[in-house]
């Protein structure tokens, strides 16, 4: 894989994440894909722009650094994390529990549904309001990891 060569070992882990990472959830075409890395810097923000991602140095959340892709190709999102974050392991988490629960994924697709009904081109409001909803799921796979004593799986490549 192009990433796993562009990182080397400093990707400890790649995953899927996202609805396009849970079988049965719909989803817009976009993959997401998760790097993990040691630490969190911008060692790498060249070796990927010379590949051909887009360095979005504007996105608000810190605690990643983000990537679009290559012009001309399929949508996807680089997340590029620091292992054993919080929001790392959030994003694990909530496709792991989605994967294993197939009652919310539908709930969780039914309420996508809606609000891409109630607010087609406004994506900021639609994804305002996916928090609610997504904050009710993790807040049952926070209890279903302990019950479970869940861990991240093999990391996806």
């Amino acid at each position: 894989m192009e990433l796993r060569r562009i990182f080397k070992e400093a990707a400890i882990r790649i995953d899927h994440i996202g609805s396009t990472s849970v079988p049965g959830l719909d989803a817009k075409p976009v993959i997401d894909v998760q790097i993990s890395v040691r630490q969190l810097d911008d060692a790498y923000i060249d070796r990927l722009e010379a590949a051909g991602w887009i360095y979005r140095k504007d996105n608000p959340d810190l605690s990643k650094r983000y990537f679009r892709e290559p012009l001309g190709c399929p949508r996807v999102h680089i997340h590029v994390r620091e292992q054993g974050s919080w929001s790392e392991q959030l994003s694990l988490l909530f496709r792991d529990y989605l994967r294993a629960h197939s009652e919310d994924c539908s709930r969780y697709a039914k309420h996508k549904y809606e609000l891409m009904k109630l607010y087609p081109s406004q994506r900021t409001k639609y994804i305002e309001q996916k928090g609610p909803p997504i904050w009710e799921i993790l807040q049952r796979a926070h209890v279903w990891s302990q019950l479970t004593g869940w861990k991240p799986g093999e990391s996806d490549c």
